[in-house]
């Protein structure tokens, strides 16, 4: 029998939660709601969610420091759904923890489309060693890119890049996340090395480096991998 993925939704708003209640069940997913910080960090650890829908603007603690709290034991995703749309708000939920973000009003097709790829990626982290997106294999234990059956030409730090984004599928990471990752806190600041950095790596896995379908720029924030 198939095991129902359980989602916590922490949101003061009836109405927002009624429509993920609503939505999500129909998709087959358990719903577990809750009105404050407060009630959602205890629920979260009474039910142990396959991944938690975070509102920002809660009536008891901001939602900030819910994800904070969540992140000290809760290893599972968390996608960030706010009014707030601000370029900071986003990429410090995202440096924080926050797997993905969500600004109100939201499409249910999107929400539902990253709440897959989230649950995705969470379920075959632990324990898969090859990675497939479209004509891309990545096997993390032997070092081996391949596109096509065809080896990559990658240096050390391009398969770093690329092992980072793959095993973040689907997830929005910063431009200092992926700095920090890959050549350490020193470089956090510095993203002219990642554009080049990127711009090299696309030329070995994207069919058209000039109109990346893999490799996605998230504006002022960082980059997606997936399609």
């Amino acid at each position: 029998m198939k095991n129902v993925d359980t989602i916590l939704t922490i949101d003061d708003e009836i109405q927002i939660r009624r429509l993920l209640e609503i939505t999500l069940s129909a998709c087959g997913y358990k719903i577990v709601t809750a009105f404050t910080g407060k009630e959602g960090l205890l629920l979260a650890a009474s039910h142990q969610p396959s991944l938690i829908i975070l509102d920002l603007g809660l009536p008891d603690m901001d939602g900030m420091n819910v994800l904070k709290k969540l992140r000290e034991w809760f290893h599972k995703p968390v996608i960030i759904l706010s009014v707030r749309n601000s370029e900071e708000d986003i990429i410090y939920a995202l440096d924080n923890g926050a797997n993905d973000y969500l600004t109100k009003p939201f499409r249910t097709g999107e929400l539902l489309a990253r709440i897959r790829a989230s649950l995705r990626l969470s379920h075959v982290k632990n324990g898969i060693s090859v990675f497939q997106v479209a004509d891309l294999s990545v096997d993390m234990t032997n070092h081996i890119a391949k596109k096509k059956d065809e080896i990559l030409n990658l240096t050390p730090t391009e398969f770093v890049l690329l092992s980072l984004f793959i095993k973040n599928q689907g997830c929005v990471l910063t431009h200092q996340y992926i700095l920090k990752e890959i050549r350490g806190y020193g470089y956090a600041e510095q993203t002219q090395y990642l554009r080049v950095f990127v711009a090299q790596l696309r030329k070995k896995i994207e069919d058209n480096p000039a109109k990346p379908a893999l490799l996605i720029t998230e504006s002022g924030i960082g980059y997606r991998f997936g399609i």
